[in-house]
């Protein structure tokens, strides 16, 4: 059903030497396999194909016409034209139907994948029970196969699609389907099944886990040629990052499927895309963006008006239009959507569409309208047995009757409508494990007994309002934890598989090397037991010309014999193309004959000419040769002569032809003088060992580039976490060995310490905006040098991203830190940037530190990474209170072990109170302790600059 980019690349290789049925076959499967990768060369080899089918007996060559046809269909549906690829699919159906009896296996699998078909063509009509059917007539034809990777694909795309349409009996339907050891299924069933998997996760608010199995799907779409789904499974984990706050990551994802769907054309993930994009935008405040690019979504969707994207796309219409206060326009669009979500029999737009109307209606002043509108969508979430959908619908209906004065219910248990549904609301809610009642709720419920002069109630409700908003506070810090663990996470691997995939290469391009050396100094050893076995000097003459003919491009070939005396080379033969040279003396002493240089210097030339006609040096009568190569013809420590080869074109001699021509000369040479073979076998053997120094030094280059930041030089987090254990560990000895005894003034101090900096430029975000990401380059290049100046050589200075850096002060004492931090300070705030176009700018830079072990007595109370967490709170304060300064927090003799960690990260304003902690600063303003820490470790663009 779909092929992994290595099982493709083998087949290309194999394509241009098959012949007969061989090819057939070749030519059906990769048109196949490249439908969505390449459907232009995908139909380029069903031509090919289509008049060699009448060769193949009838029910193959039906079966064959039908995978044809498939291969028509599939780009048709991506391209939007429905009609045509219903067409195809349903002629393969067909031709699968008459072949079925003969041919009951490869029929069986031709009429899956064509049912497999139908069904997201029905899917993208808005026929969603249509398309239901038609996966079930595909998995049924699977196993009639008897092929258990497309029964998984088409089992875990019935799942995705039932769990949009009632999840949670979608996950019970399908929960003990798939095993969760996802290893032990083929590559391409365990993508399919893990989007299943993530799909459900999001459905239940489980995004970190969500995210994690749609990148592996990601990434197995990726490989396996099926582009659509990997463009729907990149917008899906950035709709994972946008639940978890993370909407800068959100956004690259968003932007990574619409570079997908651009470079297809196809119009319906293009548009899912585009909506997707701006939804996050709007989250982001950004609605004029958000407007801008749900425009083009719809009207990119147009043509695709029933399928379930376009009913997403109006839904995200509404919400910005009610942002915007446009009520009109987000009627039209909550109408619009309910009329889908009623034609896709999706409960979740039903439901939502209503609420929307209500919203709508009730703000344009139709009460009436507004009410019924709420009243339905709370029939139909308790329909499904929604329960946050039935709190959603009951709040709605609240704020109608608090808007508008319209008769309450019948009964009614309160003492007004707004009560009475704020009421059921909340008692719903208790219904749910460990749901978090909105706060907003929980204020109207305050204000309206308030109103009613219930205090006591308003008070008690109140205080809940008050938990519940803290406890959303926690959730989001939790999930924006969540989102930093993941986007590290997926970081780190991505960089490891590049180093490894850079390895892998590198690996593969020296066996390559060595394969084909290998190969040639085989053939060249065979070549040399033919030359050395001539003891006559123009038999070796005729052997060396006529390998050196076969094996060069040699227009021209000549050897030069030195003469006893020693003082001349003559040509004692030589050919130019295919005419006898004349016997031309040439003195040894010649300062401009590269023959007698060649003999001078005892070495090897390679000489590439200009092509102007008037070529220097050349033989009387010869050709304008343009790449000569030249080479002594030795014997231990004596020179027996020179040989050349010349061509008529420009760089004909590579490495591999002189390594050839190279061997030939130490041939000649042996045969010529009747000396040892053995010792030029190891002179060619030496060059294959320097070839393989050569290969080590550049694994040893790719490895120091995998641990360097490219724009800086400085070292990165791969090299931090690589060396930070080792120095950890040496100042945890250092700290042990006087365990035993108190710690003395001598222990304290002694240089065991490690001193973490966190240094960030102060709104740097505002020099990439104002002078360019160019000039932006070039400040954190001059900071990683004022870095240098002020941090030892022995210190770690790493890049932690963005204008963020990290420096570990290896084997220090930490009273020193403060001097160092102001040193660091001053070596930014008091000497001007220079821009690529000298305009000078004044940056300061603010800096938190920490030192480890944060308590000496117990040196291994908190780990390295939980000290970086402190430095990062000491920058959190320095930004937060003025910058251009630097903070840090130091342990007291009042510092309490137990749960200390957590009391500084949570609860810093009362541990410095009680003294447990103190707070060191060159700041002369009140330190701002209280707010929300930013993330450590992620770019600090878009918060604190």
């Amino acid at each position: 059903m779909f092929a992994l980019d290595d099982e493709l690349a083998r087949w290309e290789v194999v394509l241009p030497e098959a012949q007969g049925s061989e090819r057939s076959k070749l030519l059906l499967t990769l048109a196949w396999h490249l439908r969505q990768r390449d459907p232009a060369r995908a139909q380029q080899l069903s031509s090919e194909l289509a008049p060699l089918l009448p060769q193949l007996p009838p029910d193959a060559g039906m079966v064959q016409r039908a995978r044809l046809h498939l291969i028509s269909a599939e780009p048709a549906w991506l391209r939007g034209e429905l009609d045509t690829a219903h067409y195809h699919a349903q002629q393969a159906l067909l031709l699968c139907e008459q072949a079925a009896d003969t041919l009951p296996a490869s029929a069986a699998a031709c009429r899956a994948d064509a049912c497999w078909i139908m069904a997201w063509v029905c899917n993208d009509r808005g026929a969603s029970a249509d398309g239901d059917a038609w996966l079930r007539q595909a998995a049924a034809a699977a196993r009639v196969a008897a092929d258990p990777v497309r029964t998984d694909i088409i089992d875990a795309a019935s799942g995705i699609c039932d769990a949009f349409g009632d999840g949670r009996a979608a996950q019970q339907r399908w929960r003990d389907r798939f095993s969760d050891d996802l290893d032990s299924l083929p590559p391409i069933a365990a993508g399919w099944v893990s989007d299943f998997f993530g799909t459900c996760a999001f459905l239940r608010s489980e995004y970190g886990r969500a995210i994690g199995h749609l990148m592996r799907s990601f990434e197995t779409a990726l490989a396996t040629g099926q582009i659509r789904r990997a463009i729907i499974v990149a917008t899906n984990v950035g709709n994972g990052f946008t639940s978890l706050n993370a909407h800068e990551a959100a956004l690259d994802w968003m932007q990574r499927g619409l570079d997908l769907a651009r470079s297809t054309g196809w119009p319906l993930s293009i548009g899912m895309c585009l909506m997707q994009t701006a939804e996050t935008l709007r989250q982001l405040g950004q609605r004029e963006a958000a407007q801008s690019l749900l425009r083009e979504a719809l009207t990119t969707l147009g043509p695709l008006s029933g399928a379930r994207a376009y009913a997403v796309a109006l839904e995200y219409q509404g919400d910005l239009a009610l942002d915007l206060g446009n009520h009109a326009a987000a009627l039209d669009s909550f109408t619009r959507l309910a009329a889908r979500g009623d034609a896709l029999r999706q409960n979740d737009f039903q439901s939502s569409a209503r609420r929307g109307q209500a919203h709508a209606l009730s703000h344009l002043g139709r009460a009436e309208e507004a009410l019924a509108a709420a009243q339905a969508a709370l029939a139909l979430a308790r329909a499904h047995g929604d329960a946050s959908g039935q709190i959603a619908a009951l709040h709605v209906l609240a704020d109608i009757h608090s808007r508008h004065d319209l008769p309450g219910p019948a009964p009614m248990t309160a003492p007004n409508a707004v009560l009475h549904y704020l009421q059921l609301a909340l008692e719903i809610a208790a219904t749910i494990e460990g749901y978090t009642v909105p706060g907003p709720l929980l204020d109207a419920a305050a204000r309206e007994y308030a109103a009613c002069g219930d205090y006591q109630r308003a008070y008690t409700i109140a205080l809940r309002a008050n938990v519940a908003r803290d406890q959303t506070h926690s959730r989001e810090a939790t999930n924006r934890a969540i989102a930093m663990q993941v986007q590290y996470q997926t970081e780190r691997a991505q960089t490891e598989g590049e180093h490894h995939r850079q390895l892998a290469a590198a690996e593969a391009q020296r066996a390559e090397v060595l394969q084909q050396t290998s190969a040639t100094l085989e053939h060249l050893s065979a070549i040399g037991q033919e030359i050395t076995a001539h003891l006559d000097a123009a038999a070796v003459f005729r052997v060396l010309d006529r390998h050196v003919q076969g094996l060069l491009d040699a227009t021209h070939f000549a050897i030069f014999l030195l003469q006893p005396d020693g003082a001349s080379l003559v040509c004692e033969f030589g050919v130019e193309a295919g005419k006898p040279l004349p016997p031309v003396r040439i003195a040894a002493a010649d300062p401009h004959a590269y023959t007698a240089r060649c003999l001078r210097e005892r070495r090897e030339l390679l000489l590439e000419l200009e092509d102007d006609g008037a070529t220097a040096n050349l033989i009387p009568g010869t050709l304008p040769t343009l790449s000569l190569l030249f080479a002594p013809l030795r014997v231990g420590e004596r020179v027996l002569g020179v040989m050349t080869v010349q061509s008529l074109l420009t760089h004909s001699y590579g490495e591999r032809e002189r390594l050839i021509f190279r061997t030939l000369c130490a041939y000649g040479a042996i045969a010529l003088d009747n000396a040892s073979a053995y010792r030029q076998v190891a002179a060619t053997q030496e060059q294959l060992l320097e070839k393989n120094v050569e290969l080590e030094q550049a694994y040893k280059a790719l490895e120091e580039v995998s641990l360097t930041d490219q724009l800086t030089g400085l070292r990165n987090r791969r090299f931090f976490l690589q060396n930070v254990d080792a120095d950890v560990a040496l100042s945890l000895r250092g700290y042990e060995t006087v365990l035993h005894r108190e710690l003395n003034d001598c222990d304290l101090q002694a240089a065991n310490d490690l001193v973490f900096f966190m240094v960030d430029l102060d709104h740097f975000k505002e020099v990439n905006d104002r002078y360019g990401h160019a000039a932006g380059d070039s400040i954190l290049v001059q900071m990683q040098e004022r870095l240098r100046e002020v941090f030892r050589e022995s210190d770690y200075v790493i890049r932690w991203g963005g204008e963020e850096f990290l420096v570990l002060a290896r084997a220090t004492h930490r009273d020193e830190a403060p001097g160092v931090a102001e040193r660091m300070r001053r070596a930014v705030a008091e000497r001007d940037f220079i821009l690529p176009d000298g305009v000078c700018l004044t940056k300061t830079c603010s800096i938190g530190f920490a030192c480890f072990p944060f308590l000496p007595e117990q040196p291994r109370l908190l780990s390295w990474s939980q000290v970086v967490e402190l430095a990062d709170q000491g920058l959190y304060i320095a930004k937060r209170s003025g910058r251009n300064g630097w903070a840090a927090l130091y342990s007291t003799a009042q510092t309490r072990a137990e749960g200390v960690f957590p009391r500084l990260m949570r609860q810093l304003e009362q541990a410095a109170a009680d003294g447990e902690v103190r707070l060191v600063s060159n700041l002369t303003g009140p330190l701002v302790l209280g707010g929300e820490r930013r993330r450590i470790g992620l770019s600090s663009d878009l918060e604190l600059n």
